[in-house]
């Protein structure tokens, strides 16, 4: 293993992630990971910083924060690695969802995360891709995204219950898109509240909103929602918490390489939680198979995700 970049986004968490420096820099020396700390100083720094390090010759390049933060890694991966394959990426999850990282059955306890990066037991899996923004989780736009901005206003609520509470103020204010959509085989155009994209399955710590996604099957996961009343919608959301959102009659669940939306009025977009633009009025989904080497848990240590 050469020297791993280990890139720390210190308001992952609200600012878990900064607290944790000392014990991350404390677990690499005891256990002989030789690495370099870096820490973000913005929005999109974390792009540059993983960018920069993938082309020095650094490896593994290690996200410590949450899924916005593997997001911005991953970005700067992918930037990094052209047409091959990028990473290999390592992940100490700090985050409030940490929905990647529990998909992928990562270790959540510091010591326990940097001993794996050590190990670097690797797995490769797709990336998404939506508008030129690389995502190895989850995107949506419509309702979703206006969760995301919703949550992000609320300081005082952590973690799962920040969005879920988010999602249920965003519901009762909502308004649907027209919208048109196209993928591999049909298409349909009409009011829509929602469109999630999964590379994974869940989404926000709670939202299995794409159920049955696996990050190397070469396809991604999406559902669309046809217009519904705020009852309906209130009615739609507890559901998404085990998956069953996907058996009612408003919701179409489907799996696809590609998908091309055109929407009115624009929406914002989000990816792996971070919003990248707020008024799209053309969509594009594309995703990439094989394209990003993780390092995760041996198999004989790996936990099966929770399904």
């Amino acid at each position: 293993m050469n020297t791993a970049k280990i890139i720390v986004n210190p308001y992952a968490g609200r600012w878990k992630a900064k607290a944790a420096i000392p014990d991350i820099e404390r677990v690499c020396q005891e256990i002989g990971l030789d690495y370099e700390l870096v820490v973000t100083e913005g929005p999109n720094h974390g792009i540059e910083l993983a960018r920069e390090a993938a082309l020095a010759g650094f490896s593994p390049i290690v996200s410590a924060g949450g899924d916005g933060s593997i997001n911005e890694v991953v970005n700067g991966l992918m930037q990094a690695a052209g047409n091959g394959v990028a990473g290999p990426l390592g992940v100490i999850p700090l985050g409030s969802a940490d929905d990647f990282a529990d998909m992928l059955g990562m270790e959540k306890e510091v010591e326990a995360a940097c001993r794996v990066i050590l190990a670097g037991h690797t797995r490769v899996i797709d990336v998404g891709c939506v508008n030129g923004r690389y995502f190895d989780n989850n995107s949506a736009v419509g309702l979703e995204p206006m969760v995301t901005i919703t949550q992000a206003a609320m300081e005082r609520i952590k973690g799962t219950p920040r969005y879920i509470l988010a999602a249920l103020k965003t519901i009762l204010s909502h308004k649907p898109w027209h919208m048109r959509l196209v993928w591999d085989d049909g298409k349909y155009e009409g009011m829509v509240v929602l469109v999630s994209v999964g590379n994974t399955r869940r989404t926000g710590g709670a939202f299995w909103m794409t159920p049955h996604a696996e990050v190397d099957d070469g396809y991604l996961d999406f559902i669309f929602a046809g217009k519904m009343g705020r009852l309906k919608l209130l009615r739609l959301l507890p559901t998404t918490f085990d998956g069953s959102h996907i058996e009612r009659p408003e919701v179409t669940y489907l799996r696809t390489t590609r998908l091309a939306i055109e929407c009115d009025p624009p929406t914002p977009i989000q990816a792996d939680g971070e919003l990248f633009e707020l008024s799209a009025t053309h969509i594009e989904y594309t995703i990439l198979p094989g394209r990003l080497q993780v390092i995760v848990p041996a198999p004989d240590e790996h936990k099966k995700a929770a399904s």
